[in-house]
Protein backbone atom coordinates (compact mmCIF):
# COMPACT_ATOMS: atom_id res chain seq x y z
CA UNK A 1 0.00 0.00 0.00
CA UNK A 2 1.35 3.34 -0.52
CA UNK A 3 1.14 5.71 2.17
CA UNK A 4 0.23 9.38 1.54
CA UNK A 5 -0.87 12.31 3.65
CA UNK A 6 -4.07 14.11 3.10
CA UNK A 7 -5.11 17.65 2.88
CA UNK A 8 -7.73 19.75 2.05
CA UNK A 9 -6.00 20.83 -0.74
CA UNK A 10 -9.59 21.13 -2.81
CA UNK A 11 -11.71 23.23 -4.84
CA UNK A 12 -9.78 26.39 -5.56
CA UNK A 13 -11.13 27.99 -8.15
CA UNK A 14 -9.07 25.96 -10.60
CA UNK A 15 -9.02 22.98 -8.20
CA UNK A 16 -8.67 20.69 -11.41
CA UNK A 17 -5.99 22.29 -13.54
CA UNK A 18 -2.40 21.47 -13.81
CA UNK A 19 -1.57 25.06 -12.16
CA UNK A 20 -0.29 25.90 -8.80
CA UNK A 21 -2.34 27.35 -6.39
CA UNK A 22 -1.56 28.64 -2.37
CA UNK A 23 -2.59 25.62 -1.15
CA UNK A 24 -2.00 26.69 2.31
CA UNK A 25 -4.50 29.43 2.02
CA UNK A 26 -7.14 26.96 1.88
CA UNK A 27 -6.04 23.74 3.81
CA UNK A 28 -7.64 24.61 6.96
CA UNK A 29 -11.59 25.09 6.45
CA UNK A 30 -15.07 24.82 7.79
CA UNK A 31 -18.03 22.79 6.77
CA UNK A 32 -21.03 25.12 7.05
CA UNK A 33 -24.73 23.22 7.14
CA UNK A 34 -27.07 25.67 5.45
CA UNK A 35 -31.25 25.51 5.89
CA UNK A 36 -32.41 27.60 2.77
CA UNK A 37 -35.89 28.70 3.79
CA UNK A 38 -37.43 29.95 0.60
CA UNK A 39 -36.78 29.83 -3.32
CA UNK A 40 -34.65 33.32 -2.94
CA UNK A 41 -32.42 31.97 -0.80
CA UNK A 42 -31.90 29.38 -2.81
CA UNK A 43 -31.29 31.09 -5.53
CA UNK A 44 -29.02 33.11 -3.65
CA UNK A 45 -26.84 30.41 -2.82
CA UNK A 46 -26.76 29.43 -6.35
CA UNK A 47 -25.06 32.75 -7.12
CA UNK A 48 -22.64 31.92 -3.91
CA UNK A 49 -21.88 28.81 -5.18
CA UNK A 50 -20.56 30.61 -8.53
CA UNK A 51 -18.67 32.96 -7.26
CA UNK A 52 -15.04 31.26 -8.28
CA UNK A 53 -12.93 33.55 -5.82
CA UNK A 54 -14.42 32.45 -2.79
CA UNK A 55 -13.23 28.53 -3.51
CA UNK A 56 -16.65 26.63 -2.37
CA UNK A 57 -16.32 23.39 -2.60
CA UNK A 58 -20.44 22.61 -1.90
CA UNK A 59 -20.67 19.24 -0.51
CA UNK A 60 -24.57 18.72 -0.98
CA UNK A 61 -25.85 21.67 -3.37
CA UNK A 62 -29.06 23.75 -2.51
CA UNK A 63 -32.47 21.84 -3.95
CA UNK A 64 -35.50 22.91 -2.21
CA UNK A 65 -36.50 24.92 1.03
CA UNK A 66 -36.30 23.36 3.96
CA UNK A 67 -33.53 20.71 2.55
CA UNK A 68 -30.09 21.40 4.03
CA UNK A 69 -27.10 22.31 2.03
CA UNK A 70 -23.14 21.15 3.11
CA UNK A 71 -20.53 23.31 1.89
CA UNK A 72 -16.69 23.29 2.16
CA UNK A 73 -15.33 26.91 3.03
CA UNK A 74 -11.67 27.56 3.27
CA UNK A 75 -10.21 29.70 5.59
CA UNK A 76 -9.90 32.79 3.29
CA UNK A 77 -13.52 32.52 2.99
CA UNK A 78 -15.10 31.80 5.93
CA UNK A 79 -15.76 35.89 6.98
CA UNK A 80 -17.30 36.87 3.42
CA UNK A 81 -19.12 33.70 3.33
CA UNK A 82 -20.84 34.20 7.02
CA UNK A 83 -21.04 37.78 6.73
CA UNK A 84 -23.46 37.12 2.83
CA UNK A 85 -25.21 34.38 4.58
CA UNK A 86 -26.10 36.86 7.64
CA UNK A 87 -27.12 39.81 5.55
CA UNK A 88 -29.84 37.37 3.43
CA UNK A 89 -31.36 35.93 6.34
CA UNK A 90 -29.73 32.87 5.48
CA UNK A 91 -29.94 30.32 8.66
CA UNK A 92 -26.60 28.50 8.74
CA UNK A 93 -24.52 26.27 11.48
CA UNK A 94 -20.94 25.00 11.40
CA UNK A 95 -20.95 21.63 11.13
CA UNK A 96 -17.25 20.67 11.13
CA UNK A 97 -14.85 23.06 12.63
CA UNK A 98 -11.82 21.96 11.33
CA UNK A 99 -11.61 19.98 8.37
CA UNK A 100 -7.93 19.54 8.90
CA UNK A 101 -8.76 17.24 12.07
CA UNK A 102 -10.43 15.09 10.30
CA UNK A 103 -8.20 14.36 7.79
CA UNK A 104 -5.31 14.00 10.10
CA UNK A 105 -7.54 11.31 12.10
CA UNK A 106 -7.87 9.43 8.50
CA UNK A 107 -4.37 9.44 8.42
CA UNK A 108 -3.64 7.95 11.39
CA UNK A 109 -6.16 5.03 10.89
CA UNK A 110 -4.70 4.73 7.23
CA UNK A 111 -1.35 4.20 9.00
CA UNK A 112 -3.35 1.48 11.91
CA UNK A 113 -4.91 -0.20 8.74
CA UNK A 114 -1.90 -0.60 6.88
CA UNK A 115 0.18 -2.53 9.79
CA UNK A 116 -2.88 -4.21 10.21
CA UNK A 117 -2.58 -5.88 6.65
CA UNK A 118 1.37 -6.88 6.76
CA UNK A 119 0.47 -10.42 7.96
CA UNK A 120 -1.22 -10.92 4.47
CA UNK A 121 -4.98 -10.70 5.10
CA UNK A 122 -7.01 -8.04 2.92
CA UNK A 123 -8.57 -5.46 5.59
CA UNK A 124 -11.56 -4.40 3.79
CA UNK A 125 -11.71 -1.32 6.21
CA UNK A 126 -9.06 0.59 4.49
CA UNK A 127 -9.13 2.66 1.60
CA UNK A 128 -7.10 1.06 -1.36
CA UNK A 129 -5.63 2.96 -4.25
CA UNK A 130 -6.28 1.75 -7.69
CA UNK A 131 -4.10 -0.63 -8.00
CA UNK A 132 -5.51 -2.66 -4.53
CA UNK A 133 -8.81 -2.63 -6.34
CA UNK A 134 -8.08 -4.62 -9.42
CA UNK A 135 -8.83 -8.21 -7.43
CA UNK A 136 -6.36 -9.87 -9.24
CA UNK A 137 -6.32 -12.49 -6.08
CA UNK A 138 -10.31 -13.21 -6.38
CA UNK A 139 -10.32 -13.82 -9.99
CA UNK A 140 -7.37 -16.61 -8.81
CA UNK A 141 -8.92 -18.12 -5.91
CA UNK A 142 -12.42 -18.37 -7.96
CA UNK A 143 -11.29 -19.59 -11.44
CA UNK A 144 -14.42 -20.88 -12.41
CA UNK A 145 -16.83 -18.11 -11.12
CA UNK A 146 -15.06 -14.71 -11.51
CA UNK A 147 -13.11 -13.26 -14.38
CA UNK A 148 -11.93 -9.87 -14.98
CA UNK A 149 -13.00 -7.69 -17.97
CA UNK A 150 -11.62 -4.41 -19.43
CA UNK A 151 -14.31 -2.12 -20.97
CA UNK A 152 -12.20 0.56 -21.59
CA UNK A 153 -9.07 3.31 -21.15
CA UNK A 154 -10.05 6.86 -20.12
CA UNK A 155 -8.23 9.79 -20.75
CA UNK A 156 -5.19 9.23 -18.33
CA UNK A 157 -5.31 5.44 -20.04
CA UNK A 158 -6.32 3.72 -16.20
CA UNK A 159 -8.39 0.59 -16.41
CA UNK A 160 -11.94 0.40 -16.04
CA UNK A 161 -11.99 -3.33 -14.95
CA UNK A 162 -15.20 -5.13 -14.49
CA UNK A 163 -15.54 -8.19 -12.48
CA UNK A 164 -17.83 -10.83 -13.93
CA UNK A 165 -19.60 -13.24 -11.75
CA UNK A 166 -20.76 -16.39 -14.17
CA UNK A 167 -21.20 -19.65 -14.25
CA UNK A 168 -21.43 -20.02 -18.55
CA UNK A 169 -23.93 -19.65 -21.10
CA UNK A 170 -26.40 -17.06 -22.00
CA UNK A 171 -27.80 -15.22 -18.55
CA UNK A 172 -30.11 -12.26 -17.83
CA UNK A 173 -27.46 -9.84 -16.23
CA UNK A 174 -26.95 -7.64 -12.89
CA UNK A 175 -24.83 -4.59 -13.32
CA UNK A 176 -23.45 -2.78 -10.13
CA UNK A 177 -20.91 -0.02 -10.58
CA UNK A 178 -19.43 2.36 -7.98
CA UNK A 179 -16.60 5.65 -7.97
CA UNK A 180 -18.26 7.25 -10.95
CA UNK A 181 -17.30 10.40 -8.28
CA UNK A 182 -14.11 10.15 -7.57
CA UNK A 183 -14.06 11.48 -4.01
CA UNK A 184 -16.94 8.93 -2.46
CA UNK A 185 -14.28 6.47 -1.49
CA UNK A 186 -16.79 4.43 0.65
CA UNK A 187 -18.52 2.99 -2.81
CA UNK A 188 -15.43 1.57 -4.41
CA UNK A 189 -14.40 -0.04 -1.06
CA UNK A 190 -18.09 -1.30 -0.39
CA UNK A 191 -17.94 -3.01 -3.86
CA UNK A 192 -14.72 -4.70 -3.10
CA UNK A 193 -16.60 -6.34 -0.17
CA UNK A 194 -19.66 -7.21 -2.72
CA UNK A 195 -16.96 -9.19 -4.90
CA UNK A 196 -15.60 -11.27 -1.98
CA UNK A 197 -19.44 -11.91 -0.58
CA UNK A 198 -20.27 -13.04 -4.13
CA UNK A 199 -17.44 -15.33 -4.70
CA UNK A 200 -17.56 -16.87 -0.97
CA UNK A 201 -21.27 -17.12 -0.82
CA UNK A 202 -21.72 -19.17 -4.28
CA UNK A 203 -21.80 -23.08 -3.19
CA UNK A 204 -22.17 -21.90 0.25
CA UNK A 205 -25.48 -19.42 0.58
CA UNK A 206 -28.48 -21.21 -1.56
CA UNK A 207 -30.19 -17.44 -2.54
CA UNK A 208 -26.55 -16.43 -4.12
CA UNK A 209 -25.71 -20.03 -5.40
CA UNK A 210 -28.92 -20.15 -7.21
CA UNK A 211 -29.20 -15.98 -8.32
CA UNK A 212 -25.58 -16.66 -10.13
CA UNK A 213 -26.98 -20.14 -11.68
CA UNK A 214 -30.03 -17.86 -13.89
CA UNK A 215 -27.83 -14.59 -13.76
CA UNK A 216 -24.44 -12.96 -14.40
CA UNK A 217 -23.25 -9.91 -11.73
CA UNK A 218 -20.74 -7.48 -13.25
CA UNK A 219 -19.61 -5.21 -10.42
CA UNK A 220 -17.51 -2.24 -11.75
CA UNK A 221 -15.91 -0.93 -8.53
CA UNK A 222 -14.19 2.28 -9.96
CA UNK A 223 -15.85 3.81 -12.97
CA UNK A 224 -13.57 6.94 -13.00
CA UNK A 225 -10.19 5.07 -12.83
CA UNK A 226 -7.91 8.81 -13.73
CA UNK A 227 -10.05 11.24 -11.27
CA UNK A 228 -9.71 8.14 -8.39
CA UNK A 229 -5.98 8.14 -8.68
CA UNK A 230 -5.77 12.45 -7.86
CA UNK A 231 -8.58 11.74 -5.65
CA UNK A 232 -6.24 9.25 -3.30
CA UNK A 233 -2.52 10.77 -3.87
CA UNK A 234 -3.38 14.64 -3.90
CA UNK A 235 -6.93 15.90 -4.20
CA UNK A 236 -9.23 14.13 -1.88
CA UNK A 237 -12.12 15.97 -2.91
CA UNK A 238 -11.30 15.65 -6.57
CA UNK A 239 -15.06 14.35 -8.62
CA UNK A 240 -14.28 14.44 -11.80
CA UNK A 241 -13.30 13.20 -14.95
CA UNK A 242 -9.30 13.94 -16.22
CA UNK A 243 -10.22 14.99 -20.11
CA UNK A 244 -8.99 17.97 -21.21
CA UNK A 245 -11.37 21.28 -22.12
CA UNK A 246 -10.20 22.92 -25.18
CA UNK A 247 -9.49 26.63 -23.72
CA UNK A 248 -10.34 26.33 -20.19
CA UNK A 249 -8.09 26.07 -17.80
CA UNK A 250 -9.90 23.78 -16.06
CA UNK A 251 -10.23 20.05 -16.24
CA UNK A 252 -12.87 17.22 -16.41
CA UNK A 253 -16.45 16.34 -16.52
CA UNK A 254 -19.05 15.27 -14.28
CA UNK A 255 -19.64 11.70 -15.70
CA UNK A 256 -22.78 11.71 -14.04
CA UNK A 257 -24.27 14.21 -15.95
CA UNK A 258 -23.01 13.41 -19.66
CA UNK A 259 -25.55 10.89 -20.57
CA UNK A 260 -27.71 11.22 -23.52
CA UNK A 261 -31.00 11.57 -21.63
CA UNK A 262 -32.55 14.91 -20.95
CA UNK A 263 -28.71 16.11 -21.68
CA UNK A 264 -28.41 19.99 -21.24
CA UNK A 265 -31.73 20.38 -19.51
CA UNK A 266 -32.91 22.24 -16.24
CA UNK A 267 -29.74 21.26 -13.91
CA UNK A 268 -26.83 21.60 -15.84
CA UNK A 269 -23.72 23.38 -15.74
CA UNK A 270 -22.18 25.05 -18.35
CA UNK A 271 -19.35 26.42 -15.97
CA UNK A 272 -16.14 24.29 -17.20
CA UNK A 273 -14.43 24.81 -13.72
CA UNK A 274 -17.61 23.46 -11.50
CA UNK A 275 -17.55 19.99 -10.00
CA UNK A 276 -21.12 19.29 -11.62
CA UNK A 277 -20.33 20.42 -15.39
CA UNK A 278 -21.66 18.23 -18.16
CA UNK A 279 -19.73 19.51 -21.63
CA UNK A 280 -21.55 20.44 -24.56
CA UNK A 281 -22.21 16.94 -26.08
CA UNK A 282 -23.40 14.34 -24.27
CA UNK A 283 -21.07 10.92 -24.21
CA UNK A 284 -18.16 12.98 -24.53
CA UNK A 285 -16.60 10.51 -21.74
CA UNK A 286 -14.89 7.53 -22.10
CA UNK A 287 -16.61 6.62 -18.65
CA UNK A 288 -19.39 7.07 -20.46
CA UNK A 289 -19.11 5.74 -23.47
CA UNK A 290 -17.53 2.95 -22.22
CA UNK A 291 -20.68 1.99 -19.97
CA UNK A 292 -23.37 2.30 -23.06
CA UNK A 293 -21.16 0.48 -25.51
CA UNK A 294 -20.96 -2.68 -22.81
CA UNK A 295 -24.88 -2.35 -21.61
CA UNK A 296 -25.68 -2.35 -25.39
CA UNK A 297 -23.82 -5.06 -26.26
CA UNK A 298 -24.64 -7.14 -23.01
CA UNK A 299 -28.85 -7.24 -24.38
CA UNK A 300 -29.78 -8.87 -21.19
CA UNK A 301 -28.93 -6.43 -18.51
CA UNK A 302 -31.82 -6.27 -16.15
CA UNK A 303 -31.07 -4.32 -13.55
CA UNK A 304 -28.42 -1.19 -12.93
CA UNK A 305 -27.82 -0.24 -9.03
CA UNK A 306 -25.26 2.24 -9.00
CA UNK A 307 -23.63 3.78 -5.51
CA UNK A 308 -22.67 7.20 -4.64
CA UNK A 309 -22.15 9.02 -1.22
CA UNK A 310 -23.56 10.62 0.76
CA UNK A 311 -26.99 11.39 2.14
CA UNK A 312 -28.50 7.77 2.53
CA UNK A 313 -31.08 7.85 -0.41
CA UNK A 314 -32.33 5.09 -2.26
CA UNK A 315 -33.27 6.49 -5.82
CA UNK A 316 -34.59 5.65 -8.98
CA UNK A 317 -35.78 7.49 -12.20
CA UNK A 318 -36.58 10.22 -12.96
CA UNK A 319 -34.00 13.08 -12.66
CA UNK A 320 -34.84 14.92 -15.76
CA UNK A 321 -38.48 14.83 -14.77
CA UNK A 322 -40.03 15.71 -11.99
CA UNK A 323 -43.37 14.42 -12.71
CA UNK A 324 -44.81 12.17 -10.29
CA UNK A 325 -44.69 9.61 -12.86
CA UNK A 326 -44.04 8.53 -16.80
CA UNK A 327 -45.73 5.44 -16.32
CA UNK A 328 -48.02 4.00 -13.29
CA UNK A 329 -47.00 0.65 -13.58
CA UNK A 330 -43.53 1.39 -13.68
CA UNK A 331 -43.57 3.55 -10.56
CA UNK A 332 -45.51 1.27 -8.77
CA UNK A 333 -42.86 -1.63 -9.47
CA UNK A 334 -39.92 0.65 -8.55
CA UNK A 335 -42.03 1.75 -5.16
CA UNK A 336 -42.11 -1.95 -4.46
CA UNK A 337 -38.71 -2.69 -4.82
CA UNK A 338 -37.78 0.27 -2.63
CA UNK A 339 -40.29 -1.11 0.37
CA UNK A 340 -38.37 -4.06 -0.09
CA UNK A 341 -34.68 -2.87 -0.43
CA UNK A 342 -36.24 -0.41 2.75
CA UNK A 343 -36.84 -3.48 5.33
CA UNK A 344 -33.09 -5.10 4.23
CA UNK A 345 -30.99 -1.81 4.15
CA UNK A 346 -32.50 -0.96 7.94
CA UNK A 347 -32.34 -4.72 9.45
CA UNK A 348 -28.70 -4.67 10.30
CA UNK A 349 -28.04 -1.95 11.80
CA UNK A 350 -31.13 0.35 11.97
CA UNK A 351 -29.51 2.70 8.71
CA UNK A 352 -32.53 4.65 7.99
CA UNK A 353 -32.71 5.46 3.55
CA UNK A 354 -34.90 8.19 2.07
CA UNK A 355 -36.45 6.52 -0.84
CA UNK A 356 -38.42 7.91 -4.13
CA UNK A 357 -38.24 9.41 -7.62
CA UNK A 358 -34.52 11.41 -7.84
CA UNK A 359 -36.25 14.93 -9.03
CA UNK A 360 -38.68 14.88 -6.13
CA UNK A 361 -36.45 13.81 -3.54
CA UNK A 362 -32.98 15.66 -3.90
CA UNK A 363 -33.12 17.94 -7.40
CA UNK A 364 -33.67 17.94 -10.92
CA UNK A 365 -30.49 17.35 -13.12
CA UNK A 366 -29.80 16.63 -16.73
CA UNK A 367 -27.96 14.07 -18.76
CA UNK A 368 -27.85 11.46 -15.65
CA UNK A 369 -27.16 7.85 -15.93
CA UNK A 370 -30.12 6.57 -14.07
CA UNK A 371 -32.41 7.44 -16.71
CA UNK A 372 -30.28 6.51 -19.57
CA UNK A 373 -30.41 2.95 -18.52
CA UNK A 374 -33.99 3.25 -17.87
CA UNK A 375 -34.91 4.77 -21.06
CA UNK A 376 -33.19 2.20 -22.57
CA UNK A 377 -34.91 -0.35 -21.59
CA UNK A 378 -33.30 -1.17 -17.93
CA UNK A 379 -36.46 -0.61 -15.79
CA UNK A 380 -34.79 -2.18 -12.64
CA UNK A 381 -32.31 1.13 -12.48
CA UNK A 382 -31.65 2.47 -9.12
CA UNK A 383 -29.22 4.54 -7.37
CA UNK A 384 -27.50 3.78 -3.55
CA UNK A 385 -26.40 7.07 -2.22
CA UNK A 386 -24.35 5.44 1.12
CA UNK A 387 -23.58 6.53 4.58
CA UNK A 388 -23.47 9.45 6.04
CA UNK A 389 -25.93 12.07 6.41
CA UNK A 390 -23.53 14.86 6.88
CA UNK A 391 -20.94 14.52 9.92
CA UNK A 392 -18.39 13.00 7.79
CA UNK A 393 -19.50 13.72 4.17
CA UNK A 394 -16.65 12.04 1.59
CA UNK A 395 -14.93 12.01 4.87
CA UNK A 396 -16.11 9.12 6.31
CA UNK A 397 -13.81 7.28 8.31
CA UNK A 398 -12.67 3.96 6.95
CA UNK A 399 -13.60 2.00 10.77
CA UNK A 400 -17.27 2.52 9.19
CA UNK A 401 -16.73 1.34 5.70
CA UNK A 402 -17.90 -3.04 6.87
CA UNK A 403 -20.96 -2.01 8.51
CA UNK A 404 -21.60 0.19 5.31
CA UNK A 405 -21.14 -2.98 2.41
CA UNK A 406 -22.79 -4.98 5.21
CA UNK A 407 -25.66 -2.99 5.11
CA UNK A 408 -25.99 -2.05 1.48
CA UNK A 409 -25.16 -5.78 0.86
CA UNK A 410 -28.17 -6.99 2.37
CA UNK A 411 -30.37 -4.42 0.62
CA UNK A 412 -28.59 -5.61 -3.18
CA UNK A 413 -29.35 -8.95 -2.55
CA UNK A 414 -33.28 -8.14 -2.01
CA UNK A 415 -33.22 -6.57 -5.63
CA UNK A 416 -31.14 -9.91 -6.99
CA UNK A 417 -34.01 -11.97 -5.17
CA UNK A 418 -36.43 -9.99 -6.58
CA UNK A 419 -35.23 -9.62 -10.06
CA UNK A 420 -35.15 -13.39 -10.28
CA UNK A 421 -38.82 -13.87 -9.55
CA UNK A 422 -40.15 -10.36 -12.07
CA UNK A 423 -37.35 -10.17 -14.76
CA UNK A 424 -39.13 -7.88 -16.35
Amino acid sequence: MVLFRLVDDTESAHDDCNCDSDLLSIRVGQILEIIPRNEEQIKNLVELEAKEHLQLNFWKSPTIPGETTHVRVPFVSIQAVKVFLESQGIVYFIMMGSVQVLLDKKNEEMLLNQRREWNGSFNFEAYRILEEVEMNNLVAEHPGLGSKVNIGYPFENQLMNVLKFSTGGDKLAIWRGAGIHAREWVTQLSSLWTASKIASDYGNDPSITLILDIMDVFLLPVTNPDGYVLSQTKTHMYRKTRSKLSGSLCVGVDPNWNWDTGFGGPGANNNSCSNSYHRPSANSEVEVKSLEDFTKSHGEVKAIITLHSYSQLFLFPWVYACAESHNFDELEIKNEVAQENAQSLTSLHGTMYKMGPVCLVIYQGSGGSIDWFNDSGIKYSFVFALRNTGLYGFLLLASQTLPTAKGTWLGLKTIMEHIQDHPY
